[in-house]
């Protein structure tokens, strides 16, 4: 069985790794993800990406990867706001990885539909090769309720460009709440984009953090619930399971590879390179299979055997992508 991961981060070229705690999980972290500590502290940007496509190609279960940045924060006439250092990658990057390796990454750009040439650039990105758009806009600080944003997704339905949401909590980049829930989905699903929501809208509080962990349907939030009926009738709608291993998620697994019903309109992804343990997690798996897990040394490879311990090599998860993404 071979899947293509549709939810992987490259990190923005100014990435750089000084902060105490940087170096901390850096060395934490870097072995497990198949990526060299020294030279991420080095040359944080080309290590990342040399492990990250190395971790790619050498994976025995993911034959590609949906790649790509987060643009800016800007203002309605396209001035900069902000521009976070370790995850807004340029498309123009994005690009650059995928045209140096064409047969693992699939690139999707990201365009911040404030700008005042947001559809010029759609344009100018789907004639480059782009096969989707992915959408921060709870980073942005963007309503996608509002028609001023009509436009934006009519011009993605008309290039059948997909296009990934986040929803539910974020904790990487200063995030407005209000923009984080399902409404987000409502104009591009009403207007027949092939939307993928994110990391299933399980939310989690910190003020919380027993019911954060807790197996009970009845903590997941209610948000996850809307979802899953939700994508039983909306014919456009998907969800992808990326982070679904941190512990916050992970809780739900069992209880989402029962909901047969919509298993067909769920999408692998792994949200790398979200740090995740195999073997402390909230998942119900023996320890046994945890330790097993941990030894995994191939990072996409680890992720996906952990995901098939709820969802079969013939389930429908490892091959929807061919339903909405044209990676021809």
């Amino acid at each position: 069985m071979t899947t293509v991961d549709t939810h992987v981060h490259l990190l923005s070229s100014s990435v750089k790794f000084n902060r105490p705690f940087d170096k901390f999980a850096v060395g934490f972290f870097a072995r497990k993800f198949g990526l060299n500590a020294r030279e991420l502290l080095k040359n944080p940007y080309e290590a990342y990406v040399k492990g990250l496509i190395a971790n790619a190609r050498e994976s025995k279960f993911v034959d590609k990867i949906v790649l790509f940045g987060v643009d800016a924060k800007v203002d309605e006439r396209g001035r900069e706001l902000h521009r976070d250092t370790t995850v807004c990658a340029t498309n123009e990057d994005v690009l650059a990885v995928a045209r140096a390796y064409p047969g693992v990454v699939a690139p999707f750009f990201s365009v911040n539909p404030l700008r005042p040439d947001a559809l010029d650039l759609i344009d100018r990105y789907y004639e480059a090769g782009f096969k989707g758009a992915k959408f921060l806009q709870n980073y942005w600080g963007v309503d996608t309720r509002e028609t001023k944003f009509r436009a934006y997704f009519e011009k993605l339905k008309a290039l059948n460009l997909p296009l990934i949401i986040h929803v539910g909590n974020e904790n990487t980049v200063a995030s407005a709440r209000e923009y984080e829930g399902l409404n987000m989905l409502s104009q591009p699903v009403q207007i027949g984009v092939n939307t993928i929501c994110a990391h299933m809208a399980i939310r989690y509080e910190g003020a919380h953090p027993f019911k954060a962990l807790s197996k009970k349907p009845e903590n997941f939030g209610a948000e996850y619930f809307k979802l899953l009926e939700i994508l039983e009738t909306a014919p456009n709608l998907y969800a992808d399971v990326s982070a679904i291993l941190t512990p916050a998620r992970a809780r739900a697994l069992r209880h989402l590879s029962a909901q047969t019903r919509i298993h067909g309109k769920l999408l692998y992804g792994s949200d790398f390179p979200v740090p995740y343990s195999a073997i402390y997690n909230s998942y119900d798996l023996k320890f046994r299979k945890r330790l097993e897990l941990h030894r995994e040394p191939n990072a996409f490879d680890r992720g996906v055997r952990a995901v098939m311990e709820y969802f079969s090599e013939d389930n429908a998860i490892w091959s929807n992508y061919r339903k909405i993404l044209d990676l021809g």
